[in-house]
């Protein structure tokens, strides 16, 4: 049985998502419309939101269950033995026999800022009969993980059958373009947006700490829980079911670092949270651990080669004091 690096039992985590296999390019700048634009490097990075929060929670100290769906292909195949690496139960993970793994293209300036664009391949046949078959992997979890790159109706099984069974649900709502039904907002404990899906989501444009707490009480009032709004270097928001009879919430500051490549900085965080939170943390302390990691990671280029170590935290953490 996997354990803390204080000898406690690790809380249990299972993340429903997508597997991709990441294609990195680093460039000067982001590319303009229409622009041909020479590039500096090019790699191949396991990633995929599903993938990076489930390795992100592995190291970090939880005991991990991936459920997703890869190619018949190489891609699939590093995926699958890279999760396996880090200790993730890996049975919940199908091999399409049609479909090719998906795959992510994405450019980095010497900012660290990217842009995405993503082929959903064997991800898109995640359907949610896989979610019957891998119902107890959902039941004994203490925390279930979704994102929305995998079909919506899977997310929404997996939040149902966790919800049912007393689970705590969080929803990494990305990619989004708009609101989300009341439904799928009343089924998440958690929901964790950045600022551009937090601005979709609600239609409050989030620029500001001020404007997340807006846009978070926005989104409690469709129903949503307890919201918690990333907003990268400018930290992190925080307004839970306690706040809202009033302006509420907590702002929480980022650690300042030198950024090199913010690909999988959100990942990093939720995967982070959730160990903590898994694991019986107060929200408070999750909080701060995942902003930790994510500071950590966007010191390092790519996605899950990106992604910190519980015993580096530590260390962090023993350092700053």
């Amino acid at each position: 049985m996997k354990t803390t690096a204080a000898g406690q039992q690790a809380g249990r985590v299972t993340v429903v998502g997508s597997l991709n296999m990441d294609l990195v390019i680093r460039a000067p700048r982001l590319p303009k419309e229409g622009e041909t634009l020479a590039g500096r490097s090019f790699v191949n990075v396991p990633g995929g939101k599903g993938g990076n929060q489930a390795v992100a929670a592995a190291r970090l100290g939880a005991q991990v269950a991936m459920i997703g769906r890869v190619g018949n292909d190489d891609n699939g195949r590093q995926l699958v033995a890279g999760l396996r690496r880090d200790g993730i139960d890996c049975n919940g993970v199908a091999t399409d026999p049609t479909l090719p793994t998906g795959v992510a293209m994405i450019v980095v300036d010497d900012a660290g800022q990217n842009a995405i664009v993503i082929v959903a391949g064997s991800n898109g046949a995640l359907t949610s009969a896989a979610m019957a078959v891998h119902a107890s992997r959902i039941e004994q979890a203490d925390v279930l993980v979704c994102q929305l790159e995998v079909p919506d109706q899977t997310v929404l099984a997996a939040m149902n059958l966790a919800r049912k069974h007393g689970r705590i649900v969080v929803l990494n709502p990305a990619p989004v373009t708009g609101p989300l039904e009341r439904g799928w907002l009343e089924s998440a404990d958690f929901l964790i947006p950045n600022e551009l899906e937090a601005s979709a989501l609600s239609g409050v444009p989030v620029e500001s700490p001020e404007s997340a707490r807006r846009a978070a009480k926005k989104l409690q009032q469709d129903g949503a829980r307890n919201v918690i709004i990333t907003l990268g270097k400018r930290g992190v928001v925080v307004l839970t079911e306690g706040d809202r009879a009033g302006d509420g919430g907590k702002h929480y500051l980022p650690a300042e670092v030198e950024a090199i490549d913010t690909t999988a900085a959100g990942d990093t965080f939720v995967g982070g949270f959730c160990a903590a939170l898994a694991a019986k943390r107060p929200l408070d302390e999750a909080v701060r651990f995942g902003q930790a990691a994510a500071a950590l990671s966007v010191t390092r280029a790519g996605a899950q080669t990106s992604i910190p170590y519980l015993h580096e935290i530590t260390l962090q953490v023993a350092a700053s004091k």
